[in-house]
């Protein structure tokens, strides 16, 4: 019988092609170099091809057949951590706490009717709850920081999670009631805002790293968390996008004025339940993906938001009517 390529040389193939370097998989693998070198060669001698080409590169480049042995290597690696996930899922009772990273892009009342139900179904279970932003979401479900990761943006491909869009939501431009920006009738241009201090986000995370999403002012202040900059918001002292629900009472109320700004990219973000291949979900964690999908596959459009918005100021000006 032919000798079958093993787990750990498809893992020690796949850290290869993925870090670009037999030094880079060795450091990832906590591996000396040469155990990696040797793995390899091991698994082209089983297979009779050659995977890497390592002749006159400073780094091996995978072959023709190489890079069509990677996607089989994936998937047979994938399909094992899911063999594993459904044994363990088998044995595996209540949980005795559920760890939950959930965006800030995450609606806030549908988060707590989630974990008020989830207190009522499952009394016994401890909760820990991280809110994070941008990427910080992701990272902590592939660190084991979160059993799961409710509407964390997919930044990056990773082959180690498991990621189902279940809802959307959306920023929308804002200013307070007396900012220079909101005295302005007229639909605003870039120029508008290119000398008014625009409030930004940096991500924890590190994954946006050089990258920066609707920033169109030269002048930048950059806050760590949404909490303090949509306080800084409503003090005045800038504009910037705000996930819809948050700034819904905040507009409502007058507090807060929607920027009518074109150029600002208003399209919808995609909310995903994320959770690790490995790390199959108890009973607790199921139940509360599940009920995270059923209430954010209802999240309101932008046409849905704007008449809601429109229907909750019509009786503030029959009042003063």
């Amino acid at each position: 019988m032919e000798a079958n390529p093993t787990l750990d040389q498809l893992q020690v193939f796949l850290a290869v092609a993925d870090t670009g370097s037999f030094s880079a998989a060795s450091r990832q693998l906590n591996r000396a170099q040469s155990v990696i070198s040797y793995t390899i060669g091991n698994l082209e001698t089983q297979l009779d091809v050659a995977l890497f080409e390592r002749s006159g590169a400073r780094q091996p480049k995978l072959t023709e057949a190489g890079k069509a042995m990677l996607s089989d290597a994936r998937r047979i690696v994938a399909d094992l951590q899911v063999m594993r996930a459904r044994a363990k899922s088998l044995k595996q009772g209540l949980e005795a706490e559920v760890s939950v990273a959930i965006s800030v892009m995450v609606p806030t009342h549908a988060v707590v009717d989630v974990l008020r139900e989830f207190r009522e179904m499952f009394p016994s279970v401890g909760l820990r709850l991280n809110v994070g932003e941008l990427g910080a979401v992701m990272d902590m479900v592939l660190s084991d920081q979160a059993s799961i990761g409710i509407g964390g943006a997919l930044l990056q491909h990773d082959d180690a999670l498991l990621a189902e869009k279940i809802g959307h939501s959306f920023m929308l431009p804002v200013a307070s009631a007396d900012h220079p920006l909101a005295r302005i009738t007229r639909p605003l241009t870039v120029a508008d805002v290119r000398e008014e201090v625009q409030l930004v986000v940096t991500d924890a995370s590190g994954r946006t790293q050089g990258r920066d999403f609707n920033v169109l002012s030269y002048k930048t202040w950059r806050v760590s968390d949404m909490a303090t900059k949509l306080d800084l918001v409503r003090g005045g002292l800038g504009w910037g996008g705000i996930p819809a629900s948050l700034v819904r009472q905040d507009l409502s109320e007058g507090r807060l004025v929607q920027l009518q700004l074109d150029a600002y990219e208003q399209g919808e973000y995609p909310l995903y339940a994320i959770r690790k291949h490995s790390n199959p979900p108890g009973p607790a964690v199921a139940w509360m993906l599940e009920a995270f999908s059923s209430r954010l596959s209802r999240c309101p459009s932008r046409q849905d938001f704007v008449a809601m918005m429109a229907d909750e100021a019509m009786p503030l000006q029959q009042a003063a009517e």
